[in-house]
């Protein structure tokens, strides 16, 4: 079974529930994990990286809900804003409600990997056995090394590193994630030869199949997979077992 462990969804005509289950359909791919998106417009990245446009910092999870509960092959990641004092309680909620991890997001709320409401929230994903989901701030408090950090600090807890780290290729994050046992790279928008050599260096337990949509298309992102050196075994690992395992989906 193939599953797309990286998609945003918001009420929008460009990242809407029904536009990535055609996608799905498309691509033959079977399930998602979706987060809330549309808090950036990612059509217009440049804008919000400049500073020239401020992002919408309420994450869509009761959009997320709602897409859940009509379509049963997908499933929720919560986003909540580690600078709001709430955060915390806000996730237990959501995990309560079947919310099967906890992305942050640093281009939208300019929290630090290292403040104490993200060692709570750590501990807390720890306690009920869910990953923590994030990509690179670019900006200090928000980089490969300060996500490592705090994986090492919770070594309960499973982190995911969204893109495989830094662009175009972050050896710092394959480095951290072949000697972690706690720490994971999602391919989306990664480099191929990226994407190769943590493979060679972490194994293909350590990697997971992502799309990042609705920048990028799932087929697109599950072809740089299938154009890898490995078994079929392996394949299937990255494309479905892998993060089947961390959400426990079975």
């Amino acid at each position: 079974m193939i599953i797309d462990a990286h998609a945003h969804l918001s009420p929008t005509p460009f990242g809407s529930a029904e536009n990535y289950l055609e996608m799905l359909k498309e691509s033959g791919i079977q399930q998602g994990v979706v987060c809330p998106g549309g808090m950036l417009d990612v059509r217009k990245m440049n804008d919000f990286v400049s500073g020239q446009k401020k992002p919408d910092t309420t994450p869509k999870n009761d959009y997320v809900s709602q897409s859940v509960q009509a379509h049963p092959q997908l499933h929720p990641v919560a986003c909540v804003d580690p600078c709001d004092s709430q955060s915390v309680a806000k996730l237990e909620t959501y995990l309560g409600q079947g919310f099967r991890g906890l992305m942050v997001s640093p281009l939208v709320h300019k929290f630090s990997f290292s403040d104490g409401t993200m060692e709570e929230l750590a501990a807390l994903c720890g306690e009920h056995g869910v990953p923590i989901i994030s990509h690179n701030g670019w900006r200090p408090g928000a980089n490969t090394q300060d996500f490592v950090r705090l994986a090492k600090a919770f070594p309960r807890t499973n982190f995911i590193l969204e893109h495989m780290g830094a662009h175009p290729a972050d050896a710092e994050a394959t480095d951290a994630t072949a000697s972690m046992d706690n720490l994971f790279l999602e391919t989306s928008l990664g480099a191929h030869l990226h994407i190769v050599e943590t493979v060679k260096k972490a194994g293909p337990n350590k990697l997971i199949f992502g799309s990042e949509y609705p920048l990028s298309h799932p087929a697109v992102e599950m072809k740089k997979v299938f154009m890898l050196p490995i078994t079929d075994g392996e394949r299937e690992r990255i494309l479905g077992g892998n993060i089947r395992g961390l959400l426990r989906l079975d």
